[in-house]
């Protein structure tokens, strides 16, 4: 069905003519738009709900003004293409439902259908039928946990958090937030930990609780998360740089050359179909289970410090099927 949302011209109108003093009322611009001034109500009230415009009645004047005088309605100018995008990306955002910004989000979007001009009529139902994006397993975050941390963010205040560790036991630090980072439906807080006096990484969905204090911090003129992370394979980073060599046999091979694992990655094509993977990286952790993942249709050349976990592993597997 066509997207609903109210005459954008009409919006227009009232806004301009608030802008400008005028002290516009219902009746005056329904008599220019040939409509009921029922109908100008209620975009009014639209326009206070729905884009948070600080419309507000003078009884001596007879008309309305805005209560902050740089307020104005945004413009957008948008073809029927571009609002098709939109619809996708808005199709898209269905595999972060369950997280933090979800409802939000959607809200943005939903704003930015009801600004659109009516020349601007697309029937989405059929994207609803025709495009899916699976979603991938993700771990809840608590939206309080969340809030906090965010705003601690974006307010440069301290944040004292109870942190617990998979298999340990939980602590409780101060951290001063520099960088949100989503990997693989993990969403991971970068910033100074004020106890471990370095740099580090925590996933926010192992925060079990967040106060923002007072305390407030610059984030250093030198921090930059891309050179920060490095040539980093997944999340984890260290600091010593790594040879990567995998070799790929033919029945994967296809898999692996499609794609681009990493950024440095350089491919050698063998005779026999099969290729062989070259990449730097500064964590060999998650390298190790992307190989594991590929069975025996993948063999690490180097470094050998892999190759000899990779096989460690694979033979504490295998014991672990054996009568």
């Amino acid at each position: 069905m066509p997207v609903n949302r109210p005459q954008y011209s009409r919006l227009l109108l009232i806004d301009r003519e608030i802008r400008a003093m005028k002290y516009p009322n219902c009746t005056i611009i329904a008599r220019e738009h040939e409509v009921t001034p029922r109908t100008i109500s209620r975009d009014i009230e639209y326009m206070k709900l729905m884009l948070d415009a600080p419309i507000e009645y003078d009884t001596a004047r007879r008309g309305y003004y805005y209560s902050e005088p740089g307020f104005h309605l945004p413009s957008i100018e948008i073809r029927e293409s571009e609002f098709f995008t939109i619809c996708i990306a808005q199709k898209a955002l269905e595999q972060y439902q369950g997280t933090p910004i979800y409802e939000k989000l959607s809200s943005v979007f939903k704003k930015i259908q009801s600004l659109l001009p009516d020349t601007i009529r697309v029937n989405t139902s059929w994207i609803d039928t025709h495009y899916t994006f699976l979603r991938e397993s993700g771990v809840p975050v608590d939206p309080a946990i969340w809030e906090s941390v965010a705003l601690s963010l974006r307010d440069s205040r301290e944040i004292k958090i109870l942190y617990h560790v998979p298999g340990g036991k939980p602590s409780t630090r101060s951290v001063r937030p520099y960088h949100i980072a989503n990997y693989r439906g993990q969403w991971y807080l970068v910033g100074y930990c004020c106890m471990r006096k370095e740099i580090r990484t925590f996933a926010v969905s192992r925060i079990k609780k967040a106060e923002p204090t007072e305390t407030r911090y610059d984030i250093p003129g030198d921090f930059d998360f891309n050179e920060y992370m490095g040539s980093h394979f997944g999340i984890i980073r260290d600091t010593k740089e790594y040879r990567v060599r995998v070799r790929f046999f033919p029945d994967v091979a296809p898999y692996i050359r499609e794609r681009v694992w990493h950024e440095s990655q350089n491919i050698t094509e063998e005779k026999n179909g099969g290729l062989v993977l070259t990449f730097m990286t500064n964590s060999l952790k998650e390298v190790r289970s992307w190989v594991l993942s590929y069975g025996a249709s993948a063999v690490v050349l180097k470094p050998e410090m892999l190759a000899k976990e990779i096989k460690r592993e694979l033979r504490t597997s295998l014991g672990n099927y054996t009568p």
